[in-house]
C-alpha cells in the first residue's frame, strides 16, 4: 500500500515539473513614446556584446528578435528608428523534496525504531534564464520599452529543443510589444 501511495506521488511530482514550461514574462514602457513612430529597427551590439551568453545563443535570440519583429511590420535598417538590446541572467535552482511516508504504529506517524528515513528524498537542480529585451529610441538613445521573460532552460545537447525554447520565449516577450497590443 506505501509503495503505491509513494509511487503515485512522485508520479504526480514528475508530471508538475516536467509540464512547468512556461514563460513568465512582464514588460514596463515610457508614457511619452509614441510607439507608432517606430517602423525600422537595427541591433545595439555595444550592448549585445556584454550579454552573458554563448556567441551561438545570441545568434540564435537575435534572429528570433528578427524574425518576431518582421512579423509586425519592422524592416532591419541601417538608421534606424528603434535599436534593440538584449541582456540575460541566470540562476540556478536546487530543489529538495522530502517525503517522510514511513511505517509508524506504536511511535507516530512516519517514525519507527526500526526504520530510520523509510521515505525518500529527491534532490534536482533546473537553470532558470532570464532575457531582457530593450528596445531604444534610435535618435534620443533613450530606453523606450523592456520585456522580461523567465523561464527554465534547456541545458542539454539537444539544439533542435533548445532553439526552440529561445523562439518561444522571444514570442512571448515581443507579444507584450507595443504597449496594450498584448492580449491573453
Amino acid at each position: 500500500m506505501m509503495n503505491t501511495l509513494q509511487l503515485v506521488v512522485l508520479g504526480v511530482m514528475v508530471f508538475a515539473f516536467t509540464s512547468c514550461s512556461t514563460v513568465r514574462v512582464a514588460a514596463d514602457y515610457d508614457r511619452q513614446a509614441d510607439f507608432s513612430s517606430y517602423k525600422t529597427f537595427a541591433f545595439f551590439k555595444p550592448g549585445i556584446d556584454k550579454a552573458e551568453v554563448s556567441d551561438l545563443d545570441k545568434k540564435r535570440i537575435l534572429r528570433a528578435i528578427e524574425a518576431q519583429l518582421t512579423a509586425k511590420g519592422f524592416s532591419k535598417s541601417s538608421d534606424p528608428d528603434m535599436l534593440v538590446s538584449i541582456f540575460t541572467k541566470t540562476k540556478e535552482n536546487i530543489n529538495v523534496y522530502n517525503n517522510n511516508f514511513g511505517y509508524g504504529g506504536l511511535y507516530g506517524w512516519g517514525w519507527s525504531p526500526w526504520f530510520w528515513n523509510t521515505g525518500y528524498n529527491t534532490v534536482s537542480s533546473t537553470t532558470e534564464g532570464t532575457l531582457y529585451i530593450d528596445f531604444i529610441d534610435g535618435e534620443k538613445k533613450e530606453l523606450v520599452w523592456q520585456g522580461m521573460g523567465t523561464s527554465a532552460l534547456v541545458t542539454t545537447g539537444n539544439i533542435e529543443k533548445k532553439e526552440e525554447r529561445i523562439n518561444e520565449i522571444v514570442a512571448e516577450i515581443i507579444a507584450r510589444y507595443p504597449p496594450g497590443s498584448y492580449k491573453k
